[in-house]
């Protein structure tokens, strides 16, 4: 159905942005309203400087030299302008259903493609959306598979297959820790092998979530070495490519009954704005030392090595790292 443009009722950017922000608090996070505010701030900045103060009168080639703009504008990395262009594509359909823009044009706004190489090199799951997740699992599906699944990944940082080889002797949560175990005659390896064996501190909010799925949602079940495997199904020990399915399925905005740009609804098929367990490990060391964690720690915690770790894991801002140094110099 399209909306003819004679049949729009005019609507000025900023006041849009103040309608769609009330409209995403009724039914999303805090901080994926926080997100999506600050994604449309440059978008209203563009229209104040491209003099458009009507939305009625936006095309689908202002959305082309927005998206050349906003490029040069903030030199934006490819996968990082592509969530940006995502939340504009959510937000110009917001405006269609509301009569400022026509119904299609939403279709007009143009997503770059990466590639599976710039999403692996690239990717991470930002922490307010990781934020977003905790808070819809800890509401609607408190210590299930889900919820220990995504916890143990964002709290620990550790790899898939630290969380694949898991056992419930590994688990104190008395003691409040993780112990990693390198075991691959079991058919439950490290990456960095016996290095990467160690004891993980864990907080008492995740304590109490494992404990609650350990006595009541985990599947009481042994593996085929007679082993307790903490992620269980009817089969055995839940497989790395189950624990990824169940990552890429939390992670997508419509899980958590958001917008979802590109979503075909087919469980078979990864959400476009779905993670990997990997940008999940990226985002919580980047998290850890947006912090302050001093970067030994951080280092030790998930076991990877310094030049490693800022070269491929820590994706704070050069302006973040500018005050967290400009902190230390106050002391001084």
């Amino acid at each position: 159905m399209k909306t003819e443009h004679d049949e729009l009722e005019p609507l000025e950017p900023d006041r849009a942005q103040e309608l769609y922000v009330k409209q995403k608090e009724m039914d999303a996070s805090k901080q994926t309203v926080q997100s999506h505010r600050s994604r449309l701030n440059p978008f209203v900045r563009w229209c104040a400087e491209s003099d458009i103060d009507n939305l009625n009168d936006l095309t689908g080639r202002d959305l082309q030299e927005y998206r050349l703009w906003r490029q040069d504008d903030g030199d934006l990395k490819k996968i990082t302008l592509t969530q940006q262009m995502s939340t504009i594509r959510v937000f110009i359909k917001w405006c269609g259903s509301m009569e400022a823009v026509p119904a299609d044009l939403y279709e007009k706004v143009m997503i770059p493609r990466v590639t599976p190489e710039e999403e692996r090199s690239d990717e991470m799951l930002e922490a307010e959306t990781a934020e977003a997740i905790r808070e819809h699992l800890e509401r609607y599906h408190f210590a299930s598979i889900e919820h220990t699944i995504f916890a143990l990944l964002w709290e620990t940082g550790m790899r898939l297959g630290g969380a694949h080889s898991l056992n419930l002797e590994d688990i104190d949560t008395q003691d409040k820790r993780i112990e990693l175990v390198h075991c691959p005659e079991q058919g439950t390896e490290l990456k960095n092998g016996g290095t990467g064996e160690r004891p993980i501190a864990i907080t008492e909010g995740f304590s109490e979530v494992l404990q609650d799925f350990i006595e009541n949602r985990r599947l009481e079940i042994t593996d085929e070495y007679g082993r307790e495997p903490l992620l269980t199904t009817s089969h055995g020990r839940m497989t790395r490519t189950n624990i990824r399915r169940i990552v890429y399925r939390i992670t997508a905005p419509c899980f958590r009954n958001e917008p979802c740009p590109g979503c075909t609804g087919a469980e078979e098929k990864k959400c476009p704005e779905a993670v990997s367990p990997h940008p999940i490990r990226r985002g919580s060391i980047t998290h850890f030392l947006t912090k302050d964690i001093p970067t030994e720690i951080v280092s030790d915690r998930m076991n990877v090595s310094r030049d490693v770790l800022d070269k491929h894991y820590d994706r704070r801002s050069e302006e973040v790292k500018l005050e967290q140094r400009r902190g230390y110099l106050d002391n001084i």
